[in-house]
């Protein structure tokens, strides 16, 4: 095992220049691979949502590209969540009404309390990736609909995750947002190795709103590996500068045994705009579009999330 690094990391100015100056291969989607994924990817895409493929006879349900096969739900909206946009269809997700404590905000993803075993690629995981294509398209973050304070507004911006095993709906095993880290909004990659003990979160010093403009597509990815307790995030396939935002060991990786995993249990699901895709509470909707949602069971390197920016960009 690594030791891992605590400090904010810096991508020297040569290994960022090696890294972008990748040209894509010709024929980079060659037959037997999926469409808009860089190859080398498509062995460990666990799941893969383009949003053009909605289940026959069921639009409000999206069909997953991966090898897992979970079809994704489309909560509350359902097909008019689709809209045109990027040269095809994305969906929306936001608040619907923030004066209530209802169930009415369109998110997606799907839940199982007992865990999913669709998704086993995720048990015992040694590592992950989490990316995708977001657009900003509303205020954030979102009012608070669960207190009474008419202007209080939740700490947090729900973008696509992973469950834990032993997840509600809200605890995730790696996740995308946007979080409060000392005062301040930031995009961060939200790491828990064990389920229900510490999460550790790796969180980038560009302001928030300069990593995900309102109005402007933004390809983001941030990985895990849940061995030497490292993760990295990704703007348009470029390392984001950032740093750990907890101290000592959260994941406990450090001694035998060797390697370290997650949980050895399927996750509960997937969230996407918002915690508890069950739709039995509301937690950080947001106002967002997406596209392109990816989750892999290991960590894409920098030169594949280089690359799988490229190739899906339209």
């Amino acid at each position: 095992m690594r030791r891992f690094v605590r400090h904010v990391t810096t991508v020297s100015s040569c290994v960022a220049l090696a890294v972008l100056s990748v040209p894509v291969p010709a024929g980079a989607t060659p037959a037997g691979t999926r469409a808009g994924v860089f190859p080398s990817l498509v062995p460990d895409l666990v799941a893969y949502y383009d949003f053009e493929h909605p289940v026959r006879g069921n639009p409000a349900l999206e069909r997953d590209l991966g090898h897992s096969g979970t079809d994704m739900p489309l909560v509350n909206g359902g097909a008019g969540m689709r809209v045109r946009e990027r040269g095809g269809h994305v969906i929306q997700t936001r608040q619907i009404d923030p004066t209530v404590a209802g169930n009415d905000d369109w998110k997606a993803g799907m839940f199982s309390a007992g865990g999913l075993p669709s998704l086993r690629a995720f048990n015992a995981a040694r590592e992950a990736t989490v990316m995708g294509w977001f657009t900003v398209t509303g205020p954030l973050p979102a009012l608070n609909s669960t207190t009474p304070a008419p202007d209080d507004r939740y700490n947090a911006i729900g973008l696509a995750g992973v469950l834990t095993g032993d997840s509600d709906g809200h605890a995730v095993r790696a996740l995308l947002e946007v979080i409060d880290v000392a005062g301040e909004l930031r995009v961060v990659a939200l790491g828990r190795r064990v389920d229900g003990a510490s999460s550790q979160t790796f969180a980038a010093s560009m302001d928030w709103q300069s990593v995900l403009p309102r109005g402007r597509w933004v390809h983001l990815a941030a990985t895990f590996d849940f061995d030497t307790g490292e993760m990295a995030l990704y703007r348009n396939g470029r390392p984001l500068d950032g740093f750990y935002t907890v101290p000592g060991d959260p994941w406990v990786v450090e001694g035998p045994p060797e390697p370290d995993v997650t949980t050895a249990s399927d996750p509960a699901g997937i969230k996407i705009g918002g915690s508890f895709p069950q739709n039995t509470n509301e937690r950080n909707p947001c106002d967002c579009r997406m596209d392109g949602l990816m989750f892999l069971d290991r960590a894409a390197s920098p030169r594949e999330v280089w690359l799988q920016y490229l190739v899906s960009r339209r």
